[in-house]
């Protein structure tokens, strides 16, 4: 997946042990269609979702302390996503022609449980998070040349299709151009107040 969602947390107890993981989850109902006359996305039909299982991508580095997560940029640039709904490699599946967004979720370690191989997410101890600056549309084929090129020689994926004497001046000043983020912030109210009974979890940017 790329660009990558990458994110920073704040306010975990620097003690507890805890899992981040992400999903990536259908915006609407609908199916969308280019429109090259106007540039831009129209609904095409409505979808139907429930016949693909949402997939969960837990990051490799969990379980960690909480201390650990809060020091670092947590990077998703390991997902994969696939169109195949037959995968059977753990790829997020998604349907091409389709809007989505990415959910990060930070979930409290259980001893008792092994989450590293879970399918989806527990009924407790769960906190998530979602962007609207993340949101996407799915395609199998870029509608804009540049686009294509600007993500052959930026995607660290895409080595293969290079080449190292292409004049790189145009895409380099189309990158530039582009409102690229920084990590979106996860932000945790102190621990204590999740035992006055709120979930003392915000989100901001």
């Amino acid at each position: 997946m790329f660009p990558s969602v990458r994110v920073k947390v704040r306010n975990l107890d620097p003690c507890q042990q805890y899992y981040v993981a992400m999903d990536v989850n259908p915006v609407d109902s609908k199916r969308y269609r280019y429109v090259y006359h106007s540039s831009q996305w129209m609904v095409a039909g409505n979808t139907d979702h429930s016949c693909i299982s949402p997939r969960l991508y837990v990051h490799p580095d969990s379980p960690c302390a909480g201390e650990t997560w809060m020091r670092q940029v947590i990077s998703f640039d390991r997902v994969k996503l696939t169109n195949n709904e037959m995968d059977d490699k753990g790829h997020i599946i998604l349907q091409s022609m389709h809007k989505y967004k990415p959910r990060v979720h930070i979930i409290q370690h259980n001893p008792h449980m092994d989450l590293s191989q879970i399918q989806s997410l527990p009924a407790s101890g769960v906190h998530s998070f979602s962007f609207p600056e993340t949101e996407f549309t799915t395609v199998t084929a870029y509608q804009n040349q540049q686009i294509t090129k600007l993500k052959i020689d930026r995607n660290p994926f895409a080595k293969g299709f290079r080449d190292p004497g292409r004049n790189r001046g145009v895409l380099d000043g189309l990158l530039e151009s582009y409102p690229w983020r920084g990590p979106l912030s996860l932000d945790f109210k102190p621990f204590a107040l999740q035992l006055q009974g709120t979930d003392g979890f915000t989100s901001s940017l």
